[in-house]
């Protein structure tokens, strides 16, 4: 009897935001926003955030709409790497 090993992994965050650079090699710039409340006067505001990814294939680009996954850090300022494109903005004619 051979039983399947399934390796579990600790839950990671995923963040769902917009490619605003990806320039450098295997890396692309991510833009996540989301809502919060001000905490005095408890109107909702938009917060954002930049984070740097990494991106293997160099398949990301600038407009995209992407899904980035935590990870062990791979360099200073990178810790999140590319899950996977959800949307491409369509092109303008």
């Amino acid at each position: 009897m051979s039983e399947a090993v399934v390796e579990v992994r600790g839950n990671r965050k995923e963040r769902v935001g917009v490619v605003v650079s990806d320039v450098q090699d295997k890396t692309i710039v991510v833009k996540v926003d989301r809502r919060t409340a001000h905490p005095l006067y408890q109107k909702i505001v938009k917060v954002s955030k930049k984070f740097t990814a990494h991106d293997e294939k160099n398949e990301a680009k600038k407009g995209d709409t992407v899904r980035i996954v935590e990870t062990r850090p791979l360099s200073k300022n990178k810790c999140w790497r590319l899950l996977e494109i959800i949307s491409r903005p369509e092109q303008e004619q």
